[in-house]
């Protein structure tokens, strides 16, 4: 499981626990996110991500998988899997892209600016906290919020948020462009070995909207949709009742020993 920006692994606690029962559930927090390490000097680059998420795999041995990405973890995730096509089993998406495009909200974009993004996203905090309810269509528990802000607590703790928001390739003249086309071109090679893939979206997310839902549905039109009406960003925390079904039946699970989550 792969999660975006700016949440962690925190983000799957639910889906994990409900997968446990059945399967070995991997999720990881990227450099720099959550309670992995943050160094100040690091490459927060999307080569980057995909490459230590592949020496994780690689590390631990993981030859066959199942692949669960939200938000930059579709970029990350499936950047992974078009190496190794082969490896994949399922294929589960959550509000995400893995292909150029060049639309970003305004409030993403200022974060982007010269000096004025770092004053507001690491100084301000003022992307990790705004999410707690930008991206939610229903208002999250105080505890839950508490969590999701707690790793990024400090200017230094938000150096990968910010680093993500930076890392956007909008155009070709980024320095992360060429790493999105390849994970994009890949696409194909996940397409032709007919890899069972389901596609679950928030209807009301503010940054990964209908245009992305629509391209998905255009690149693999035989997965299996779910669109989520009056649920954000963070569908999991909007969805998760109907998510939990979906889930159940997507990866086949006994529903006697599952858990009551």
């Amino acid at each position: 499981m792969v999660h975006g920006n700016p949440t962690w692994s925190y983000y799957y606690r639910k889906l994990a626990a409900l997968l446990s029962v059945n399967y070995r559930v991997i999720v990881p927090d990227h450099m720099g996110c959550g309670l992995s390490d943050k160094p100040q000097r690091y490459d927060y680059t999307l080569k980057s991500h995909i490459s230590t998420l592949n020496y994780l795999l690689d590390y631990l041995h993981i030859d066959n998988y199942s692949l669960v990405v939200h938000d930059w973890g579709g970029p990350i995730g499936l950047g992974c899997a078009v190496n190794h096509p082969q490896r994949i089993d399922r294929l589960l998406l959550f509000n995400t892209a893995a292909f150029r495009s060049t639309r970003i909200p305004f409030r993403i974009r200022v974060c982007r600016y010269p000096y004025i993004g770092s004053l507001i996203v690491r100084g301000l905090n003022g992307f990790c906290l705004p999410a707690t309810f930008m991206a939610v269509n229903k208002r999250l528990p105080s505890d839950v919020k508490k969590d999701y802000l707690q790793p990024y607590n400090s200017w230094a703790n938000r150096v990968a948020i910010h680093a993500f928001v930076r890392d956007i390739p909008l155009s070709a003249s980024h320095p992360s462009y060429t790493d999105l086309v390849a994970v994009e071109e890949g696409l194909d090679s996940l397409k032709k070995r007919n890899i069972p893939m389901m596609v679950i979206w928030g209807e009301k997310d503010f940054c990964f909207n209908d245009f992305f839902y629509n391209e998905w549905q255009k690149r693999f039109p035989s997965a299996d949709y779910h669109y989520l009406k009056d649920c954000g960003h963070y569908v999991l925390e909007d969805g998760w009742p109907q998510i939990r079904q979906l889930a159940i039946n997507f990866f086949k699970l006994n529903e006697e020993v599952v858990p009551a989550l």
